[in-house]
């Protein structure tokens, strides 16, 4: 079995984070391992508090993972301050799996889920990552990014990353547009309207982490990812008062895959 380590941090309505790494990690039949980033108190309407765990301790949390079982991709998902940014970073340097990378801004109930002075920082990480898969959101922040914008798209296909820009809707269709290697792709599913979308962005990145470990190309795993995302929120359960939770398990069944 392939293992998938999840670094991030936690929800505690079970919806996103490391929460729905797992849930991902599972429907797809790979271990996940996880490293606490920080802790937050929040729900499907918002994140009320956030504790961030020290630098050291996560670099303990990377050390004691990585000592015991052979990782064969990464997730990296909320990482909040400049301090456990620059931690990760110095970790995953030197590694030689797929890395992803979810630069989580803020939530989709409209909480700040980075530090201002860390922005600059997590830009850093690019080199050491296989793709990185912003919002429309993040990345305007990161980039100024607008789809028509010939010069900023140009400098996110000089990265030596990947990068999937999520998020954009036109004619009743969802669109995820891929800049790497000189190249541009867009990724379709229909569009739905629905208020169950809290943890998507989360799922979408482990999804991708979930199958390059399990050895498709990057084009299949966002491919496959994409499409567990549409299933997951066309079977998600109603819960919540909020942006409600997706389906996992019956996302992934209803792909039709092995």
């Amino acid at each position: 079995m392939k293992v998938v380590l999840s670094i991030a941090g936690s929800d505690c309505s079970g919806g996103a984070g490391i929460q729905a790494d797992l849930k991902t990690f599972e429907a797809f039949g790979v271990f996940g391992c996880t490293v606490l980033t920080v802790l937050t108190a929040q729900n499907t309407t918002g994140v009320k508090s956030i504790s961030t765990v020290e630098p050291s301790f996560v670099k303990e949390q990377l050390e004691m993972v990585f000592a015991d079982f052979e990782v064969s991709a990464i997730k990296i998902g909320m990482l909040f301050s400049k301090e456990i940014i620059n931690t990760v970073r110095e970790f995953i340097k030197d590694l030689d799996i797929p890395i992803v990378l979810d630069p989580v801004f803020i939530s989709k109930a409209g909480s700040m889920l980075l530090s201002d002075d860390a922005i600059l920082n997590m830009k850093l990480l690019f080199d050491y990552v296989t793709i990185l898969t912003p919002n429309q959101f993040e990345a305007k922040a990161l980039f100024d990014y607008e789809d028509n914008n010939i010069e900023v798209i140009e400098e996110i296909r000089k990265l030596k990353c990947a990068t999937i820009v999520k998020n954009h809707y036109e004619n009743d269709k969802s669109i995820d547009t891929l800049y790497f290697d000189g190249k541009i792709r867009k990724y379709e599913t229909p569009y739905i309207k629905s208020e169950n979308t809290h943890g998507t962005g989360c799922s979408f990145s482990s999804a991708i982490a979930a199958n390059l470990a399990l050895g498709k190309n990057l084009d299949e795993s966002i491919d496959i990812s994409n499409k567990f995302i549409y299933q997951a929120i066309k079977n998600a359960p109603n819960l919540g008062k909020g942006k409600g939770p997706i389906a996992h398990k019956k996302g992934f069944e209803c792909l039709n895959i092995e």
